[in-house]
């Protein structure tokens, strides 16, 4: 699977370089990537780590210190279909925030810093930075202290 037109921090640490598939993304410093992933179109920040199977599309913009564990999927159009044009809609994961194992986020979603997203959660409404998001369709159910 190839690396190409990405812009990559010398300090990025992919696993195995050859079994992602990552292009025009730009990937911060100290970021570390696990097999499997896919990242098209991307920008991730700084410190981050990716886990194993991750999808992630053209449109997301992951900030700094975020955790996205295996398997986890993000969409970047509400309304895809396989004619016609894409619509694009921005997906924002803030700062320090951790998305857990096979969870989806929908497209045009607003993860706030810190926050968590529990495991096997899909994620159609932002979550709001300090809480606790989990379930088929996740709902805050916390906040963090």
């Amino acid at each position: 699977m190839p690396i190409e037109r990405s812009n990559i921090h010398p300090s990025v640490k992919i696993w195995h370089p050859e079994l992602v598939n990552i292009y025009d993304a730009e990937i911060g410093e100290g970021t570390k990537i696990a097999s499997f992933v896919e990242i098209g179109g991307a920008k991730i920040g700084r410190n981050c780590k990716i886990e194993a199977y991750a999808f992630i599309p053209s449109g997301v913009a992951i900030q700094d210190h975020v955790f996205i564990g295996p398997h986890v999927v993000f969409t970047n159009d509400k309304f895809p279909r396989a004619d016609g044009q894409w619509q694009i809609n921005p997906t924002v994961v803030e700062e320090g925030a951790s998305i857990g194992a096979n969870s989806t986020i929908l497209s045009g979603i607003r993860i706030g810093a810190r926050s968590m997203v529990g495991a096997g959660s899909v994620v159609s409404t932002d979550v709001p930075p300090l809480t606790v998001a989990i379930g088929p369709k996740a709902e805050v159910r916390r906040t963090i202290h």
